[in-house]
């Protein structure tokens, strides 16, 4: 049986490696100074995203193994820092699919997640019915320069503005830098576990334009409490983006990061699907479902309806 998302490890970034798929499974490849090739196996079945980096070159035959394992890939710029491209699998349902684009096309809809959106990041339990996504923005902007004023007096910094400009990447303070890297770790996660549920990225409540905009909606669920303490603890970090991505990662065997995000979009889409615990189409092993469970078919009076069905009438 293959591991439901929620179960699965969270991400692993490659570098200047060559992903191969061998008489064993998925391996990389790595030269020694030695000329001699040391091999590291992949645990693709259990690997929600994989990140490669600009000095990994993968076949065709690993990405298969990967996709029929419904391991995300993601091509990324340097140390992980900024996504490119995106592989996923195939063999998902629609399931929450049609909740995402149901309640994305309904204006008051997307307004009521964009609220719970804010309440889960900051605890309100109550918000004015009459509040309107701009004010919702407003309010969160203050919320986080609080945020980064109380932590840079915690670490005693200065004043500190949070910036990021990829052509003066090297000028930026340690903070900007921990920041950038940890983010796109937090995004990767992101992505993969839409893509697994078999969500768009693209349909963003709050962030929109951008194909990643529900990644960007859902990640600052998190931001709070996972890549923003860990920026600031590396002010005087001489190497801030590797010890970013390395203690994040650390630090998500603790935090059960993807158990949550699979719970909170959930929860988000529809209120009621609240228990990740009980299988559902898009958490069961394919093999275990039922074809018509799998692909249905689309009708104005009836709804849904079986696939495989011969539906003709008469001797037509």
């Amino acid at each position: 049986m293959l591991p439901r998302v929620a179960d699965s490890l969270s991400f692993l970034y490659l570098d200047k490696v060559r992903v191969v798929q061998d008489d064993t499974g998925v391996c990389a490849q790595i030269q020694t100074g030695d000329n001699r090739t040391d091999l590291v196996y992949l645990p693709t079945a259990a690997l929600s995203c994989l990140l490669l980096g600009p000095g990994v070159s993968i076949t065709t035959p690993a990405l298969t193994t990967l996709a029929r394992h419904g391991t995300s890939v993601i091509c990324t710029g340097a140390g992980g820092v900024r996504a490119y491209a995106a592989i996923l699998p195939d063999s998902l349902t629609t399931h929450w699919l049609e909740q995402q684009v149901a309640t994305w096309t309904d204006p008051h809809r997307r307004l009521a997640i964009a609220k719970r959106m804010y309440q889960m990041r900051f605890h309100d339990d109550e918000l004015p019915d009459t509040i309107t996504l701009e004010q919702l923005r407003g309010m969160e902007g203050q919320r986080m320069k609080s945020l980064y004023k109380i932590l840079a007096q915690q670490h005693g910094i200065g004043r500190f503005r949070r910036n990021y400009h990829p052509d003066q990447w090297h000028a930026q303070d340690p903070v900007n830098l921990a920041l950038s890297a940890a983010n796109t770790c937090l995004y990767g996660i992101v992505h993969a576990t839409l893509l697994a549920l078999g969500l768009s990225p693209a349909l963003g409540y709050v962030h929109t334009g951008t194909q990643h905009a529900f990644v960007y909606d859902i990640a600052d669920l998190y931001k709070a409490r996972t890549t923003l303490p860990l920026a600031f603890a590396l002010h005087q970090s001489t190497n801030p983006e590797q010890e970013a991505r390395r203690r994040f990662r650390e630090d998500l065997r603790l935090l059960r990061l993807l158990p949550s995000i699979v719970q909170d979009v959930q929860t988000l889409l529809s209120p009621k699907a609240t228990d990740t615990h009980t299988p559902t189409p898009d958490t069961q092993d394919p093999s275990e479902r039922h074809d018509g469970q799998m692909v249905h078919l689309w009708d104005p009076a009836a709804g849904t309806l079986p696939a495989g069905v011969n539906y003709a009438t008469g001797d037509a």
